[in-house]
């Protein structure tokens, strides 16, 4: 099933969720030692394994991270050729400077912000939806 390309389409029913708990991104040799059910995110970079994980998590197994966050996700099926749709998040939370880190996933995209800015960005990303602005 192909997802959403029309960027309006996208941004009017985008539905931000708040995802329960804390995340970080910690950076691992190997995934040995964690379980692939605790895994949130996994990507292979030249300097190591970046995992996002539940803070709790990463705390258990004494993982080093510098950033705690919230995550949010956008609730629309998202196709991966869709144009604008990370851009005009980033633009929204930007402009009321907050930072995102944007994972776009099969069905998904994925905005992780700041833990403290959580309900400040989810506010955002429905007021985005509700105009179905991009600019």
């Amino acid at each position: 099933m192909p997802g959403e390309t029309d960027l309006t389409r996208l941004l009017r029913t985008m539905q931000p969720e708040l995802q329960p708990g804390n995340y970080v991104f910690c950076t691992v040799a190997s995934l040995d030692g964690l379980v692939v059910a605790d895994v949130v995110g996994l990507f292979r970079e030249r300097e190591g394994l970046t995992v996002i994980l539940p803070q709790a998590t990463a705390d258990r197994l004494q993982l080093p991270y510098s950033f705690v966050a919230a995550w949010l996700t956008l609730m629309v099926h998202s196709s991966l050729e869709a144009v604008g749709l990370t851009a005009a998040v980033a633009r929204v939370l930007a402009q009321a400077g907050v930072s995102c880190n944007v994972v776009a996933a099969y069905y998904h995209d994925h905005i992780f912000v700041a833990a403290t800015d959580a309900h400040k960005a989810l506010n955002l990303l429905r007021q985005l939806a509700a105009t179905g602005e991009a600019e």
